[in-house]
């Protein structure tokens, strides 16, 4: 790495002058990059997904959006078979599908018994919503769409009986987590942004605080720019607009961080001007260098994926880590040679008095971390059994994790969408109406005996078979189970369904993508898993040059992500302390998407602190040959850093959780439980437990080892005792 700072500070105006274009080109192309990001979620290859897209094209609604239940209760003495009543419901349900371009069945059109109650009194229909109100398709996440049940209820209460009573329930209308309307990213890089001034202001004490802010400044428009060429030749998604500015603003100022720090202890060592770069950059751009390709091996497994938006999640957070590292290794460099020491001039010209005492606080390891770091060291053994049971714990907790759709009993107990479903089953009616989904038939293939097949399926309660439900030559059937789709024996209900469904008649529905969501994503994980478990081997085998550190890091951040899995599971799924926290009542579920997103950015930024630590533990062991001497040193002069930047990561994700989207929320706090578990209990106290557990051996590297990985070989050696004095040190 020093090569390239003599590089970059050999040609300072050619570098800047090639970073301000870039930035400029950046801010003029992002606007453009906005306007060509696709919006929609796309799950090409899954059969759900193409019978939920079929009915979209033929029919115009239905497929993956789940259907409004109006559920009408007539007056004491009337029941549908009445006179006129019939005719009345037909025009109240007629009248729904005229105003919402909506698709209806109910009893007035079909004459199925299985829309009415034992008793008469309680009839329901299945509203599928056609385009909104601006045009878009319909669907979109569990209570993220529009709410009709308005509409619904005043078109439908004109034509109704006189006492009637009109409850519209449905998942949409039971669930807990609506969309407050957006992200609003602006504002939440803002806030993110003043609580990464405040931590850096506490770091720095000096207008240097502010070079980390540049540089992310600079890093995040280049991204964008990158990501305009990448729109020209695949498609991108606008996940990736959310996560790009607010995951670089968190990595650029790691990287900065990890940078500067190591500078101001070389000018604290006496080292000035450009040797204090090049001495910096040695150690620390290594390890930006490593970080930033921690980042991406861990994002690989979003990159992979056969789906559009996980792609884009993990291709733009690559994209990020990547400019982050580069701004790092380039401007930054010159913005230290040049202006470093002026940006650092309040504590350089506090005398010999405070001043000197702040300057040669960076020369020594602080007096908080290494005190920390003697005591994990002491007691280890006790220090690791227990932490590390606390997360086996969590992580078995995590096993039992729902990535499911949710089941109405876990969503909202109360409001009108619950008296309806309370309406719905007191009068005796199955639960699993508000699952009811569509099956494509497409041209060729007689739906009668289809349907027939259906209705002598277990779990089945209707199916309904119109004669006007067909277009093009395709028809289109709507299965109401008996059982929610989401529970045990909804979800075997639906797979033997499925399975006896004849060739190319397809099942759609939100609960059958999901199912092959789940399979699509999760099924080769494990194999996607043991690739990026080996490339990270190979690479901090090399950092560390050592075996069994890049084992120790691997286990370690395998047991961190499992016990955030299961920290989720507590929050979300259980709903211990949710409402408290967020204002958000839990539905039961975790989120498809989440512990696979989770894990792709937690597993790079976890090993990111990983590397800040044990590189300077390294580098100690190197110099000291001691290993306790080289876990009190490390921890001592790294551990205010890697909470530092632990905590601007976590505002990062904190300022997402607060409002917009639920599953955004959902991962939001998955992001930031992560980042404050690794950050403490992995970081802080495993990690130098069991390094001091590992003596010798951590730094362990035979010959035959090291030829194959091309550096220089580790044998084991006897450890250096350490020396009776302390080494002065000054306040963390």
């Amino acid at each position: 790495m020093e090569r390239v700072s003599e590089i970059v500070l050999r040609r300072k105006r050619l570098v800047g002058l090639l970073v301000l274009l870039g930035f400029l080109l950046g801010m003029a192309a992002t606007p453009l990059t906005v306007s060509r990001i696709s919006e929609e979620y796309a799950y090409p290859g899954m059969e759900s997904y193409q019978a939920n897209q079929a009915v979209l094209e033929h029919y115009g609604n239905g497929g993956y959006q789940r259907p409004y239940v109006p559920v009408v209760v007539l007056p004491a003495g009337q029941t549908v078979d009445s006179p006129g009543v019939r005719d009345a419901l037909g025009r109240a349900f007629a009248g729904v599908g005229a105003e919402l371009e909506a698709r209806v069945a109910s009893y007035a059109d079909t004459g199925d018994r299985r829309f009415v109650s034992e008793d008469g009194r309680t009839t329901y229909a299945l509203v599928f919503t056609g385009p909104t109100a601006d045009g878009s398709p319909p669907g979109g996440g569990l209570g993220e769409v529009p709410d009709e049940t308005p509409q619904i209820i005043e078109t439908m209460q004109r034509e109704l009986p006189a006492g009637s009573e009109l409850r519209v329930t449905g998942l949409d209308t039971l669930a807990t987590g609506v969309d407050s309307g957006g992200l609003n990213v602006p504002l939440k890089i803002g806030v993110a942004a003043i609580a990464a001034v405040i931590v850096l202001l506490m770091v720095f004490r000096s207008a240097l605080a502010f070079v980390p802010l540049v540089i992310s400044a600079v890093a995040i428009p280049v991204a964008f720019l990158i990501l305009l060429v990448l729109t020209l030749f695949t498609e991108v998604h606008d996940s990736a607009l959310t996560t790009m500015p607010l995951l670089g603003l968190g990595i650029a100022i790691d990287y900065a961080l990890l940078l500067i720090t190591r500078w101001r202890e070389e000018q604290a060592h006496g080292h000035r001007g450009d040797e204090a770069v090049h001495r910096a950059m040695r150690t620390a751009g290594k390890a930006i260098i490593f970080s930033s390709g921690a980042v991406a091996i861990g994002l690989i497994t979003m990159a992979i994926l056969p789906i559009p938006f996980l792609r884009s999640l993990g291709v733009a957070g690559m994209i990020i880590a990547a400019v982050s590292a580069l701004i790092s290794l380039t401007l930054l460099p010159i913005l230290l040679a040049t202006i470093g020491r002026r940006l650092d001039r309040q504590r350089l010209e506090q005398g010999a008095g405070r001043g000197e005492r702040l300057i040669q606080r960076e020369a020594n390891a602080g007096r908080l971390w290494t005190a920390w770091a003697r005591l994990m060291v002491r007691f280890r053994w006790p220090v690791a059994l227990s932490s590390a049971t606390l997360l086996v714990v969590l992580s078995i907790i995590g096993l039992q994790i729902n990535l499911g759709l949710p089941e109405s009993r876990n969503l909202a107990d109360s409001g009108p969408g619950r008296e309806g479903l309370t309406a719905l089953t007191d009068a005796g009616l199955p639960s699993g109406v508000l699952s009811s989904f569509d099956v494509f038939v497409p041209a060729g293939v007689d739906p009668g005996p289809v349907a027939d097949g259906l209705r002598a399926t277990e779990g089945v309660y209707t199916v309904v078979a119109l004669p006007s439900w067909t277009a093009d030559g395709t028809a289109l059937l709507t299965v109401v189970p008996v059982h929610e789709s989401p529970s045990a024996a909804g979800a075997a209900e639906l797979a033997a369904l499925r399975d006896s469904l004849p060739e190319g008649v397809l099942a759609g529905g939100s609960a059958a993508q999901t199912v092959d969501y789940v399979n699509t994503t999760y099924g080769a994980f494990p194999y996607v898993l043991a690739l990026i478990f080996l490339v990270t081997f190979i690479m901090l085998a090399r950092a560390f040059r050592s075996l069994l550190l890049p084992l120790k890091a691997i286990v370690l951040n395998l047991l961190s992500l499992g016990a955030v899995i299961g920290a989720m599971v507590v929050f979300w799924q259980w709903g211990w302390g949710t409402e408290q926290a967020l204002g958000i009542q839990p539905n039961g579920t975790v989120g498809t998407f989440v512990p696979l997103t989770i894990f792709a950015f937690l597993y790079g930024l976890s090993m990111d602190y990983e590397v800040f630590i044990l590189a300077r533990m390294r580098e100690e062991y190197d110099r000291t040959g001691s290993t306790p001497e080289a876990v009190v040193q490390g921890v001592g002069r790294t551990g205010r850093l890697v909470t530092s930047a632990a905590l601007i990561l976590f505002f990062s994700f904190a300022s997402m959780a607060g409002g917009g989207e639920f599953d955004v929320a959902v991962f939001a706090t998955g992001m930031g439980l992560g980042i404050l578990l690794d950050a403490t209990l992995i970081r802080a106290v495993l990690v130098p437990a069991t390094v001091a557990m590992m003596g010798r051996w951590n730094w362990w590297l035979p010959v035959w080892a090291a030829r194959l990985l091309r550096v220089e070989p580790s044998p084991l050696r006897d450890e250096t005792p350490r020396e009776t004095r302390e080494p002065e040190l000054t306040p963390a």
